[in-house]
């Protein structure tokens, strides 16, 4: 209820931030990311045709993620209507999918403080919320609906069957 009332949260409002942040929760919740593999996601680690997101992770281990219809749907929106205005902001053509208002890339610290925000907005307590807590989340949605540990495993990118299970 409360992942769902966050991603209400980034998508009110219009223009770029709206856009960007839903994209933002969507895939990080969505594929169970931690936050720095979000904000490091190049242009060509999304591949929108087969829904699969190809994720560099701890160690440099590069896996495979598929993501839903919904971070999909607003992955597309941000790419269309967002980003492009504000890449040309920079001047520098920077290859992260999400960018900052100035058109640099976001970092781990911009996210954080936006995904407070959000929580506020959403009426959740922000010392609630942290990227890290959505990743259980997707772990603990996954486990419930009847997903195998070892494919939960694979989606996040632990090396360790007992950091799953954790």
């Amino acid at each position: 209820e409360e992942t769902e009332a966050l991603l209400v949260a980034a998508g009110e409002g219009e223009g770029g931030h709206a856009t960007r942040d839903r994209a933002m929760l969507e895939v990080l919740y969505g594929a169970g990311l931690r936050v720095s593999e979000l904000v490091a996601l190049p242009l060509g680690a999304l591949d929108k045709r087969a829904g699969l997101l190809r994720v560099l992770g701890k160690g440099g281990r590069e896996r495979i993620v598929p993501l839903g219809e919904p971070a999909l749907a607003a992955l597309d929106a941000w790419l269309a209507e967002g980003r492009p205005l504000w890449a040309r902001r920079s001047g520098r053509g920077c290859d992260a999918v999400f960018l900052t208002a100035r058109g640099t890339g976001m970092t781990r610290q911009n996210f954080f403080a936006r995904l407070r925000l959000l929580a506020r907005r959403a009426g959740i307590a922000s010392e609630r919320v942290s990227p890290h807590v959505l990743r259980h989340s997707f772990a603990t949605d996954l486990l419930e609906g009847g997903a195998d540990l070892r494919a939960v495993q694979a989606m996040l990118g632990h090396a360790d069957l007992a950091t799953t299970q954790i």
